[in-house]
Formats: C-alpha cells, sequence, structure tokens
C-alpha cells in the first residue's frame, strides 16, 4: 500500500498523472476519506499537467488512529501534510482543500509558506467567530448519532448528504450510496472523526495569518452552503492579499459531478498563476 510515514502519523495516499508534473495536493474534510475527491475529478486535474495526490487524513480511512494521544489540532494535520510532502519528496506543491481541508491548507499556507505554491480553498472559513458557522438545523442534522450497523450508516450519510447538498445539482444517489458503502468498508472510525471535530471546534482564527500568504488564491464557495455558510467564504477571500472569490449559485457542501468543469477550470487557472 502506498503509506508516507508523515509526522509520527502514516498516511494512505493515491496518485494520479505523471509523476514528474508539478504536484497539486487535495486535502478532504471532516469524516472524508480521500474517495471525497473522486477518481473522476483527480483524473481531470491530471489531465491538466498536474501530478495529483489525494491522501486520507489522520483518523479516517486507512491512515493512522490517534487514540491516546494528546488532543490534536488543525495545525497538527497541517504538519502532516507537509510531511507527506517530506515523504513524497516534493520541495512544494499546489494546494486545494475542502471544508475541514480548507482549514488545513490554509494553515499549511500560512506555518509552511514555502512549501504551497498556489492555494485553492473550497467552502471553507477563516476560524473567525461569526462567520461561515452552519445552519441551526444543517448543525443538527450533522450531529445525529451515526449508527455502527453498515446499512443503517449508509442510510444515515445519505441523508445527511441529501441536506447539505446542492440544491441546484440534485444528489446522484447510487454513486453516493457506492462511494459510502466503500469508504464503510476501507475503515470507518466514528471515534476518530470525533477527534477530527474537537480540532475543528479548537480551531483559532486565521484571519492574521491568512493575510500573510502570499501565493496565488482562489476561494469557491457554495451560494447555498448550509454547513459552512457563504459568508465564510467571503471572509476568506478578503483576508488573502490578491484572492480571487468564486460564488457559485445552486451550490452546497458538496462537489457535484456537473460542477467539474468549473473546479478544474478554476484550480487550475490559479495553479498556473503562481
Amino acid at each position: 500500500m502506498p503509506v508516507a510515514r508523515a509526522n509520527g502519523v502514516e498516511l494512505f495516499y493515491e496518485s494520479f498523472g505523471d509523476p514528474s508534473a508539478p504536484p497539486l495536493v487535495l486535502v478532504m474534510g471532516l469524516g472524508a476519506q480521500l474517495l471525497g475527491w473522486d477518481e473522476q475529478l483527480c483524473l481531470r486535474l491530471a489531465a491538466r499537467g498536474y501530478r495529483v495526490v489525494r491522501f486520507d487524513n489522520r483518523d479516517v480511512g486507512l491512515s493512522s488512529r490517534c487514540a491516546g494521544r494528546s488532543p490534536y489540532a488543525l495545525e497538527d494535520m497541517a504538519d502532516d501534510v507537509a510531511g507527506l510532502l517530506d515523504a513524497l519528496a516534493l520541495p512544494a506543491a499546489h494546494v486545494v482543500g475542502c471544508s475541514m481541508g480548507g482549514m488545513i491548507a490554509q494553515l499549511l499556507a500560512i506555518h509552511h509558506p514555502s512549501r504551497v505554491r498556489s492555494l485553492a480553498s473550497i467552502m471553507s472559513s477563516t476560524g473567525a467567530p461569526g462567520v461561515g458557522w452552519p445552519r441551526a438545523d444543517a448543525l443538527w442534522v450533522l450531529m445525529q448519532p451515526t449508527p455502527p450497523e453498515r446499512a443503517a450508516f449508509i442510510e444515515h450519510m445519505l441523508r445527511v448528504m441529501r441536506f447539505i447538498g446542492s440544491p441546484a445539482y440534485p444528489l446522484d444517489e447510487a454513486a453516493a450510496r457506492e462511494r459510502i458503502a466503500k469508504g464503510f468498508d476501507r475503515g470507518h472510525d466514528g471515534v476518530g472523526v470525533a477527534r477530527q471535530a474537537r480540532a475543528v471546534l479548537a480551531q483559532r482564527d486565521r484571519t492574521d495569518g491568512l493575510g500573510r500568504v502570499t501565493v496565488p488564491a482562489v476561494v469557491i464557495h457554495g451560494e447555498a452552503d448550509v454547513l459552512v455558510q457563504p459568508d465564510g467564504g467571503a471572509a476568506t477571500a478578503r483576508c488573502l492579499p490578491g484572492a480571487r472569490f468564486v460564488s457559485v449559485p445552486g451550490m452546497g457542501h458538496d462537489l457535484p459531478a456537473p460542477l467539474w468543469p468549473l473546479l478544474v477550470d478554476t484550480i487550475d487557472s490559479n495553479a498556473r498563476r503562481a
């Protein structure tokens, strides 16, 4: 298995495209495995001339579990990404983060600026009080107990995805069901996800740090996002010097296939500014 030893943990990763091409690292969100970056989306990005790397964050999928350790922070997860770059002998990479992954990508750019060639933050926020908070009903849905049994878990996650997804782009339920089942079988760990959630809840305000980021940056956010509301994306774009803000009508807190061309074009054009 392709496993990188990074920052005291082991991270499972996969690569697409020419190994000698400029690297583009994808960082997924809370509880989500590398499967959240659909293989076809990765291949589209690779076709633009990148070596695309997707990986499981600590505590999900096939990466290390952190039970018995002191509570970790999002900063530690950003250090994981820096360690992944070390393990792959990559001095720097274009970095794309989604939701919690956007927070991690921001922290990588703040604390490891030489490792980031460009930054794309998707459906994320700054950690500042009062912006990017979930809508109350979305938070209630997210906080419902996760069933331990496989079939019930799949149905539960489908309900969550229907609620937080993009109203203009109906959920492909067959594909979603297959992805959820595959993730469960790869290694679902509700306690590990809770440790990630604790790191998100304890995050610090990154406003000042983002103001020191000098690489090309783009912020993408759905106008119908109920989990990280759009003011979080707008605040992120305001903080990042020279950042482009792409506000997407009808997009919620997911990456529906009809929006992949927009995502690929936006990420690629930002990376080419580096």
